[in-house]
């Protein structure tokens, strides 16, 4: 048995390998789920209706933002398998064509924000919360260019496994929200009390922190000698639309099951503020345990597109099995914690809220920790599975089965059962619950039928048979 674990931990792609990686990822996404877990603590000590309207324009945002977020951090995958091959010269133009989606998805986000009323005026949310909903929206969309040009040079670092300085910036990053969110919510230090608006500016503003610094050390001497990174900057049509080939399926991956929710938070809206409140807790909860396996997922996601490169395909598969056995076993207990001591979870929320407003917020928010706790062991497999295969270039697949489950099982089923059936938030939860459970099972199955193993993202690159002279292929 011993032999047994030693082997699984020391083996190439085995836990040790995946674990030295995704390492700085983990912790890297824990510190973006903390502080998301602080915000809405602060907001929630503020008032109920500040709460309630962060989770629903706060997801509505990021659903449109997702959409250039998904295809622009895409370019990590060319990066691993540029990498992988040996094409370093490659890297530093992948990197630019990420910039240029960037900035065409984020002008598209900045005038998406004028629309914030008529968008949330159709929902029909309470009036204060609809209110805060519009200026929280509003605030973020004028943002946007930060967290998707970010993302490009994250995963210029993720792409080829140079991971620890994405963690260091990612806490500088939350760093700055946290400290901006205590004194622009509550007004402190002498600066007015700005509520939900002072939180919208904390995050654009920790949103643009990442975007200064890696700009700094992405185009620094070494990295351009190495990988062109300031020089080679001009526009290449070819591989711009082969990032958009691959890349915008899974920016439109990301788009559906960010909308489905979205669309189920404004559905369960209509049940009332405290519905929609203890909802926003429980998935806020649930963000702050679960984020640590997105570096997973990253992880996975990178070193699969490395292996695929370098043409080890069995090594990928090592990496995969590795990689879900780890997360399974992790959110196994996350989710025990979550069914037997909710108390840990809500006890902050609860800590500064107004008493009697609260206590039915958490007496929902109990019930409905249970169901995260079920349903998020199948979400470890949405997370590995779908970054394997994505890592591979199965991005159309992903796509569609995203489309397909999230309009048919998730929003037209929840639409039925509040609006049409009025039935309760309970019903609505199952609903949500096995939505995920079965996408859960599409993407494993994708992953079991082997068509993952032979794509490619990036163009042939000929590998020279042992025989041939020790000079460059491209002088061949």
């Amino acid at each position: 048995m011993r032999k047994f674990f030693e082997n699984l931990w020391n083996r190439e792609g085995g836990y040790k390998e995946l674990l030295t990686t995704a390492a700085p990822l983990i912790l890297s996404t824990a510190s973006w789920s903390i502080l998301q877990f602080i915000d809405r603590v602060f907001l929630t000590w503020y008032s109920p209706d500040a709460v309630a309207a962060s989770m629903p324009a706060g997801i509505v945002n990021f659903t449109f933002t997702c959409l250039f977020f998904g295809t622009a951090s895409y370019v990590g995958t060319f990066v691993a398998q540029y990498y992988g091959a040996g094409e370093y010269n490659k890297i530093g133009k992948s990197l630019w064509q990420g910039l240029y989606i960037a900035l065409i998805g984020s002008a598209v986000v900045f005038f998406l924000g004028f629309t914030a009323e008529g968008l949330f005026s159709f929902v029909g949310h309470d009036p204060e919360v609809q209110r805060l909903e519009v200026v929280f929206f509003r605030i973020l969309c004028f943002g946007s260019l930060g967290p998707i040009a970010s993302s490009v040079f994250s995963g210029f670092y993720s792409g080829r496994g140079e991971n620890w300085p994405v963690m260091w910036v990612s806490f500088i990053s939350a760093g700055v929200n946290i400290v901006l969110d205590y004194i622009l919510i509550f007004g402190r230090f002498g600066f007015p009390e700005m509520g939900i608006k002072g939180a919208a500016i904390a995050t654009v503003t920790a949103g643009f922190t990442p975007l200064i610094i890696y700009g700094f050390l992405v185009f620094g001497k070494e990295y351009n000698a190495k990988y062109r990174t300031l020089s080679n900057y001009k526009f290449d049509k070819d591989l711009f639309l082969r990032i958009l080939k691959f890349g915008f399926p899974s920016g439109i991956h990301m788009f559906i099951e960010i909308a489905g929710f979205s669309g189920f938070l404004l559905i369960v809206g209509r049940l009332g503020t405290t519905e929609l409140a203890a909802t926003n807790i429980a998935f806020n909860i649930n963000t702050v345990a679960f984020m640590p396996m997105i570096g997973f997922g990253i992880a996975i996601s990178m070193l699969t597109g490395q292996s695929i490169g370098r043409g080890k395909i069995a090594m990928a598969e090592r990496i995969i099995w590795s990689g879900f056995q780890l997360c399974f076993g992790y959110m196994t207990l996350i989710a025990l914690t979550y069914f037997f001591l909710p108390e840990i979870y809500i006890y902050p929320f609860a800590s500064g809220a107004e008493h009697e407003g609260f206590v039915k917020i958490s007496a929902y928010a109990f019930i409905l920790l249970k169901f995260v706790a079920v349903y998020s062991l199948f979400d470890t497999l949405n997370l590995v599975f779908a970054s394997a295969i994505k890592g591979a270039g199965d991005t159309r697949f992903v796509m569609m089965i995203g489309l397909f489950m999230s309009i048919f099982l998730l929003i037209i089923p929840s639409y039925i059962v509040i609006v049409i059936m009025k039935r309760g938030l309970y019903t609505a939860w199952l609903i949500a619950s096995i939505y995920i459970i079965l996408l859960g099972f599409s993407y494993l199955t994708r992953f079991l039928t082997g068509r993952w193993k032979s794509m490619k993202v990036i163009e042939h690159i000929p590998v020279l048979p042992t025989s041939c002279p020790d000079v460059p292929y491209i002088d061949l």
